[in-house]
């Protein structure tokens, strides 16, 4: 796997969006489908070849972001 500052391959990329791909099916049989605004950032992921520890950093930071914000509602 790459490290946070390397970028994905052609291969792991391709990898990664068959895994998006194949959730995205799970999640949709489940009637949870992924929102657009995911969707776009998964996109992103693939199109910048972020590594998956960046990608993992960039999910937590946003998860905690949003969970102050609704801490402090």
């Amino acid at each position: 796997m790459a490290k946070a500052e390397e970028t994905l391959t052609d291969d792991e990329v391709a990898e990664a969006r068959e895994r998006r791909l194949v959730a995205a099916h799970l999640q949709a049989i489940e009637n949870s489908p992924a929102t657009a605004e995911d969707t776009a950032m998964f996109e992103m992921f693939e199109r910048e070849r972020w590594s998956h520890d960046r990608r993992l950093a960039y999910i937590l930071r946003r998860a905690k972001e949003a969970a102050m914000i609704h801490a402090a509602e």
